[in-house]
């Protein structure tokens, strides 16, 4: 029985008033009649004669000893019913006479006789759960058979008594219904026996206890019993509470065992099985409203008591291991537990400080940094939208740990982010597809967001991108330009104008050398060397050191030729050669036959040599090049020593000495006919990174005074702690006070600023 059946519905609808006698049939016949005369009256016209059926007009009397033979009758079919045994008389004679009692305003006396029948048959059930010899499972198959009979029969008395049920009891509404009447009778002499509430509970709490273990037991039983209790309404205070307390013992002690027993992901996986199996106990068995109470109980001493212990314990393995079910399971489990999301976060955060610091701060790593970066990014950002459902949360903190970390070690990162898009972008690069370059060069972006000292990567960008226009080493001009709009996207116009400029510059000295090629034509002495300059604007490319080498005449002699065609076009302008930038095809012939050599303007000054003599030592070379000395060794190196041995080099060694002789080797040997010997312009001296870097600092130091008296200008008078606050704003690169302050000083020295003279943390502009 789930419940009450309603109580609010007549069983039929009675037509007037009876006699207390008559049965239900006569009344419907008689209704009948009505119904057909009326009808007649509607379909016949006037003719048809109308019926009407009257009341009596005196109540017929009941004999003498009718209500007491009637509950003779009732009494004794209740008997039946508890007693299991059948009712001698017929179910509609007895829901009869109970409407013809309470028809007789005897209703009060039937309710009461009714009550005290039923209690005495459910007072005599306690007799039976007083055995102490009961063992825990009889005991409670015992109370739910005796549950379950108490439910059939008040069902079956209750349809005898229905006419009482619907009309006296409803009318007074401190009664209880007769269905009610037999949970509280239960209630008060069975369940709240303290021996038998106390051996049920304990009964029930035993069994769940059990499967809890892993025992199978009976669910119906369980089921039907915590049913009992609900409906008894008895179900919280004698059960519930007692439960939860039980509950939070096991998992208190559950908890702190397996911590100490298990690894992170086994104990993550035991949470998440005993979440499961109490969730399905609230299905299965348990009321509904235990469900809340009993799955935080559960989170709190499997989870939220361990948060920091299971963080500590495994989150940095599963994130260098890369478990993505586990870190899936860790994120959904944290998140049920107050405070937990946040305390997870907080540890990845400190977990991709701590790593990306590891790879940045090491010089060693200097080599393979950026590439250890963005793959350290992937591997996180494949963690967030596979493990933590893309939670903004997880993308902003993720952003500003790189931020913090990539900062470290001002200006190294940024040097070699510029580098690696080099070597992304240099020809012979065939790593990968234009699709898959530009997915990379994507990626390097979000790496270089990061980064504070950008003008740092710029210098160097600026730097090898002059390299790679210079020597013919861009992998692909779309690519080239696709970066540029990156860059402009990302900083503005102003730091890409002269990285534009560079590119300007090599369109238009392609159209120059069309026009020098006509020029050479009409010339009757052209030479034969094939020519070709690249005129540079020299405030967009980086600065070069001019080195004056001795050139063969007849590279002089074309040089001049260009410089009276150049300037014979652009009056007024200044040709710089740079010797350091230039690059030369040379034909060669050895006994295995001819080659042709792509090499540096130095190389080539040191193998054109060889056209007149055999041998050379270092000084000698050295006088007759006139390049200078590092670069001379360097040169000489890639000659002797390297892959392509062009040069013999005595004594052997992979260090050129200035003792060291030279000689052609005509028995050089190669697969290929064009030979590239590694041209030293692609590779970046010490003395070349040190300067490139001082170039900035430089430029700082002008950006900081130019800002300084930008601010100053405006607000005339300013203090000090509000100057160098007005400039962090401003400053686009890191600066520490320190620097700040110099720059301060040196603008006062120069008179740009005055100090006040009572404060002297006051500054006042001079006009």
């Amino acid at each position: 029985m789930d419940g009450e059946p309603q109580r609010k519905q007549p069983l039929s609808a009675l037509v007037g008033h009876t006699n207390g006698l008559t049965k239900p049939a006569s009344l419907a016949a008689a209704a009948g009649v009505r119904s057909r005369a009326a009808g007649g009256v509607a379909g016949g016209g006037a003719a048809s004669k109308k019926l009407v059926i009257k009341n009596f007009r005196e109540r017929p009397l009941l004999p003498d000893n009718y209500t007491q033979d009637t509950w003779k009758k009732l009494h004794e079919a209740v008997v039946a019913i508890q007693s299991s045994t059948s009712i001698k008389y017929n179910l509609e004679e007895l829901y009869q006479a109970v409407e013809n009692v309470c028809s007789y305003k005897a209703s009060p006396t039937l309710y009461k006789q009714l009550r005290q029948v039923c209690e005495d048959h459910v007072k005599a059930q306690i007799l039976q759960f007083r055995q102490d010899s009961l063992d825990s499972l009889l005991f409670l198959k015992k109370i739910n058979k005796c549950w379950q009979d108490h439910c059939r029969q008040m069902i079956m008395i209750r349809s005898i008594f229905l006419f009482l049920d619907r009309t006296y009891v409803l009318q007074n509404s401190m009664l209880p219904s007769i269905w009610d009447m037999g949970l509280e009778l239960f209630r008060n002499h069975i369940i709240s026996d303290k021996f038998v509430q106390s051996k049920t509970i304990d009964g029930i709490l035993l069994l769940i206890g059990q499967e809890r273990n892993g025992e199978t037991v009976d669910r119906s039983l369980l089921r039907s019993l915590l049913s009992m209790l609900s409906d008894l309404q008895v179900y919280k205070d004698s059960f519930e509470q007692r439960f939860l307390e039980d509950t939070n013992r096991l998992y208190t002690a559950e908890g702190q065992r397996l911590m100490q027993e298990r690894e992170v992901p086994e104990y993550l996986h035991h949470v998440n099985k005993c979440l499961e199996e109490e969730a399905d106990r609230v299905i299965t068995y348990l009321d509904h409203s235990t469900q809340k109470p009993l799955i935080a109980c559960v989170e709190r001493q499997l989870l939220g008591e361990h948060l920091t212990a299971i963080l500590q314990k495994g989150l940095d393995n599963l994130l260098n291991e890369k478990r993505i079910a586990d870190l899936t399971q860790l994120y959904q489990l944290f998140s049920r537990v107050k405070s937990g999301q946040q305390m997870l976060l907080h540890s990845w955060s400190e977990y991709i400080k701590n790593f990306g610091t590891t790879i940045v701060i090491n010089p060693e790593k200097d080599k393979d940094m950026i590439q250890e970066l963005l793959d350290f990014k992937d591997k996180m950002d494949h963690i967030i939208d596979m493990c933590f459902q893309k939670n903004e949360k997880c993308m902003n903190l993720m952003k500003e740990s790189f931020e913090t970390f990539i900062n470290k070690r001002p200006n190294k990162p940024a040097e070699l982010i510029a580098k690696h898009v080099d070597l992304k972008l240099r020809a012979g690069n065939k790593e990968a597809t234009d699709e898959e370059l530009e997915r990379i060069l994507d990626k390097i972006m979000i790496i270089f967001r990061f980064i504070h000292g950008k003008d740092v990567f710029e210098a160097f960008y600026k730097k090898d991108l002059a390299k790679r226009l210079l020597v013919g080493k861009s992998a692909s001009v779309d690519a080239e330009k696709s970066m540029l709009s990156k860059l402009k996207h990302e900083c503005g116009a102003a730091f890409t104008s002269k990285l534009e400029g560079m590119f300007k510059d090599m369109e238009l000295s392609k159209d120059v050398m069309v026009q020098f090629k006509q020029y050479m034509l009409n010339q009757s002495n052209s030479g034969n060397i094939d020519l070709t300059v690249n005129i540079l604007t020299m405030g967009y490319w980086p600065t070069y050191t001019p080195m004056d080498v001795i050139l063969p005449p007849e590279m002089v002699k074309l040089q001049e030729v260009f410089k009276i065609f150049y300037l014979g076009k652009h009056s007024g302008r200044k040709l710089q050669w740079q010797t350091s930038l230039g690059h030369a095809v040379l034909k060669a012939e050895f006994k295995e036959g001819k080659k042709e050599f792509q090499v540096s303007l130095f190389q080539t000054l040191v193998l054109l040599m060889f056209n007149e003599g055999d041998e050379f030592g270092f000084e000698e070379v050295k006088m007759v090049t006139a390049i200078e000395d590092s670069e001379l060794r360097r040169t000489l190196q890639s000659l002797a020593c390297g892959k392509a041995r062009v040069l013999n080099k005595s004594p052997r060694g992979k260090e050129i000495e200035d003792g060291d002789k030279f000689t052609f080797n005509g028995d050089f040997k190669h697969k290929l006919f064009r030979i590239k010997i590694n041209q030293i312009q692609m590779k970046e001296t010490v003395e070349e990174q040190v300067s490139t870097t001082e170039r900035v600092f430089q430029d700082r130091q002008y950006q900081i005074d130019a800002a300084i008296v930008r601010i100053m200008k405006m607000r005339k008078t300013l203090g000090h702690n509000l100057l160098v606050s007005e400039l962090y704003n401003q400053l686009k690169f890191p600066v520490k006070p320190g620097d700040l302050k110099k720059r301060v000083e040196s603008l006062i020295e120069r008179d740009y600023m005055e100090r006040d003279k009572e404060n002297p943390n006051q500054y006042h502009y001079v006009a």
